[in-house]
């Protein structure tokens, strides 16, 4: 009989990102910025679209503007894309395994966070059809605008927030495990003390965060929790 295996971490807390990583909105951004820039000459590269992952909305749209000299303010290019991304991102589909996973740890009392990088708006949008989902989570940051917020990621302040909103004491930082799909963020779970699993694009360049990243795995599906010393998968869903 084989000893089991020791976990990577007691993990006690998860916290999530959300676009990319439990829905599908990266695929949706593409669109909607591809079709703004066409009217400039421009095309949204996905080596643009790796460098903007993770930032906030201003932070990003300033990045893109630089690079490709267009002639506008990062807050024309939040007017000019809000209506359109309102239209798309109603749309958005929840990533493979990511409800399994969710209702799987909600089930068994994990203390659950979502920290995006998006607006509170953008969110609400994003979640129109999923509003039970995200139910299951204790709360959610929306650092494009949440003031306690101060710096997007890189920084650790997202994540560094919103551990410090569950109830009770602060979980301490390595007992969290924090599930990303941008180099930006594992740089900001890492920089918060925290483990931190990637769920990549097979396009995104990992070189960066190789040396740092403590999981890669190519799906949520993928994710053995007993590695991490949390409760496996034991077959039943409650309701």
């Amino acid at each position: 009989m084989t000893s089991p295996v020791k976990p990577r971490a007691n993990i006690t807390h998860v916290l999530f990102d959300m676009d990319g990583l439990l829905l599908n909105t990266e695929d949706l951004y593409t669109v909607v910025y591809d079709e703004i820039l066409q009217r400039y000459g421009k095309s949204f590269t996905w080596e643009m679209k790796q460098k903007m992952m993770g930032t906030k909305i201003l932070e990003g749209a300033q990045l893109m503007i630089d690079e490709l000299g267009l002639p506008f303010t990062p807050q024309d290019w939040v007017q000019m894309s809000r209506d359109r991304m309102t239209e798309v991102f109603v749309t958005a589909k929840l990533m493979p395994g990511v409800d399994k996973l969710i209702r799987h740890l909600h089930q068994h009392n994990v203390p659950i966070a979502v920290a995006t990088s998006s607006t509170k708006y953008s969110f609400d949008r994003k979640a129109t059809h999923h509003q039970e989902f995200f139910s299951l989570f204790h709360h959610i940051v929306c650092a494009g605008d949440d003031p306690d917020v101060k710096r997007g990621k890189p920084s650790p302040d997202a994540f560094l927030v919103a551990a410090s909103r569950f109830d009770g004491e602060p979980p301490i930082p390595s007992n969290c495990l924090v599930f990303e799909d941008a180099t930006l963020g594992v740089q900001a779970a890492k920089s918060a003390g925290m483990h931190a699993v990637l769920v990549p694009d097979k396009r995104l360049d990992t070189t960066s965060i190789d040396d740092i990243v403590d999981q890669v795995i190519p799906s949520i599906e993928q994710f053995v929790l007993q590695e991490w010393g949390l409760p496996p998968y034991d077959g039943v869903l409650r309701t």
